[in-house]
C-alpha cells in the first residue's frame, strides 16, 4: 500500500545533512520513490527529495508535467533519481521565482545554470548519464541541493535572505499554514 509521507519544514536538521548513498539491497526502493512521487501529487508540487520526507539519503523525484504547457518536452516527464551526481554546470544561468514544500508560503529568486550533466540511477540501480536543459535542470537542481543539505534560501541574494529572516523563524517554530501533511 502507498503511504502519503508528511513533509518535514524548515527548521529540521535532516533538510542540513549531505545525504548518505543508496545500496542497491536498500529496502523497497521502488516502493519509496512510489511513496514520493503520491505525496509530490498531494503536496502539488514538481520535485521531492527524500529530506523532505525525513530520510538522508541520496534520492529525489520530479515530475515536470504541470509544466507542459510551457515546455512540451515536460509532458508526461515524471523520474527518480538515485545516488545523482551533478558534474557540469553550464556557465550560463537564469533566474526562476522558487518555492519549495519544505518552505511553505516562501518564494525568492534564485539564478541556476541553464543546463547541467548528472550521471545517476534510476530504480532498477541501472546508470545513466544525462544533460538537463531548461525547466527539467532547474528544478533538478533544486531538488538535488536538498541531498547536499542545501535549501535553497541559501542561494539567495543576503538582503533577500534578511528581508525572510522573521518568516524563517516562524516555519523554523511552526507557525505556518499549508495545505498537504507536515511534520
Amino acid at each position: 500500500m502507498l503511504v502519503i509521507h508528511p513533509i518535514v519544514i524548515y527548521g529540521d536538521e535532516v533538510l542540513r545533512r549531505k545525504c548518505e548513498p543508496i545500496a542497491p539491497d536498500y529496502p523497497e526502493v521502488k516502493k519509496l520513490a512510489e511513496d514520493m512521487f503520491l505525496t509530490l501529487e498531494e503536496a502539488e508540487g514538481v520535485g521531492l527529495a527524500a529530506p523532505q520526507i525525513g530520510k538522508d539519503i541520496r534520492l529525489f523525484i520530479v515530475d515536470c508535467t504541470p509544466w507542459a504547457e510551457e515546455d512540451p518536452s515536460c509532458a508526461d516527464y515524471k523520474r527518480a533519481f538515485v545516488n545523482p551526481e551533478i558534474y557540469a554546470f553550464s556557465e550560463e544561468k537564469k533566474t526562476y521565482n522558487e518555492g519549495c514544500l519544505s518552505f511553505p508560503g516562501i518564494h525568492a529568486d534564485v539564478p541556476r545554470s541553464l543546463s547541467i550533466r548528472m550521471r545517476y540511477m534510476d530504480t532498477d540501480f541501472v546508470e545513466h548519464d544525462e544533460e538537463f536543459t531548461g525547466l527539467k535542470a532547474w528544478v533538478i537542481q533544486h531538488e538535488y541541493d536538498h541531498i547536499e543539505g542545501v535549501v535553497f534560501t541559501d542561494r539567495i541574494a543576503p538582503l533577500r535572505r534578511q528581508l525572510l529572516k522573521s518568516k524563517l523563524l516562524n516555519l523554523a517554530k511552526g507557525k505556518y499554514r499549508c495545505a498537504y501533511k507536515t511534520r
